[in-house]
């Protein structure tokens, strides 16, 4: 009995040595996370409502609430887009091209900020982003939401974006998306 238990033994330790390594891989590359993709390459154009924050202190500049409309263009495999933004109100509104560089910061939405000039069709009227023409500095973030979905949320800083006055416009845009590329 004892020699049938010491084999037994002998056997067990045999086994659990030839047959761990395979248990150990196996929990091993189930452990490790699939790579998730960071970021959206999502071209799209999108509407939304844009809110100025800001009053540059003279007559026609105050703070004013209307809309946006706004597109992105991703440029092939770079981390940067053209982009293009109408911030408007009941008078005129603001046109806005701008170039960004676009950071993933979680699956399938991008952080982003760019530069570009803004140029407001009635000098003097008001826009969520002032009412003169300005280079427009713009921070956001975007994110795919459903198939073909995005939302979009920016600040618009316009530099210098009021008539007789050195101050900027501040506004806060934001939209729903849709995806054509």
């Amino acid at each position: 009995m004892q020699r049938f238990f010491k084999s037994f033994l002998a056997f067990s330790a045999l086994s659990s040595l030839v047959i761990a390594p395979v248990f150990l891989s196996i929990g091993a590359a189930s452990a490790q996370p699939v790579p998730i993709k960071k970021g959206t390459d999502a071209s799209y154009v999108g509407a939304g409502f844009a809110a100025g924050v800001t009053s540059g202190g003279q007559n026609n500049d105050d703070a004013t609430f209307g809309g946006n409309v706004a597109g992105r263009l991703k440029l092939g495999s770079t981390p940067f887009s053209a982009r293009g933004q109408i911030n408007f109100s009941s008078e005129t509104s603001a046109i806005t091209p701008y170039v960004s560089a676009d950071v993933g910061i979680a699956k399938n939405t991008n952080a982003f900020v760019g530069v570009g000039y803004q140029f407001v069709e009635s000098n003097g009227k008001p826009t969520p982003s002032g009412n003169k023409d300005a280079v427009a500095v713009v921070a956001g973030v975007e994110s795919e939401v459903a198939k073909n979905f995005l939302v979009y949320g920016n600040t618009t800083l316009g530099i210098n974006a009021y008539e007789n006055s050195s101050a900027s416009a501040v506004s806060i845009n934001g939209g729903i998306g849709y995806r054509f590329k």
